[in-house]
């Protein structure tokens, strides 16, 4: 299972050159993360409210082909491992072109702890939200 997020690059988001400046795609990368939680019925901010925190602990970006303002993206979403203690997505990120076709421009990952928010050391997702720990890890195995 994946989420499909779609972004429009804004003027602000581009460099002298013209191009997506680096430093938006993990940006992106956390409004995808975003969108592939709510798939399952919760939020960031419903997790944080219950007392999990998710900290990045590895940000990964492989950049092809630039990016460029007004272009339409599409961030593809997944979890590639989920155990108790952690969670490691990927994206994609692709234009959509003019007949609707995608072109890769990236990929990266990120890899994020689960603890408790009061005392930030780790804690089980497994136990804390088993819910969504079992449907998280359907979804890796079906993928």
């Amino acid at each position: 299972m994946h989420a499909r997020t779609k972004v429009t690059v804004r003027y602000a988001e581009t460099d002298k050159m013209g191009i997506v400046h680096h430093s938006n795609y993990p940006i992106w990368y956390e409004i995808a993360r975003n969108d592939y939680i709510k798939m399952f019925g919760i939020s960031y901010t419903d997790m944080e409210n219950a007392g999990v925190m998710t900290p990045l602990l590895n940000l990964s970006c492989h950049f092809g082909i630039p990016a460029l303002y007004e272009d339409e993206l599409i961030i593809r979403t997944w979890v590639q491992t989920i155990t108790a203690a952690r969670i490691i997505f990927t994206y994609t990120v692709k234009r959509i072109e003019k007949d609707g076709s995608e072109t890769e421009l990236g990929y990266g990952t990120t890899e994020h702890g689960f603890v408790d928010s009061k005392t930030f050391r780790p804690t089980s997702i497994k136990k804390r939200f088993p819910k969504l720990y079992e449907d998280i890890s359907a979804a890796v195995k079906h993928f």
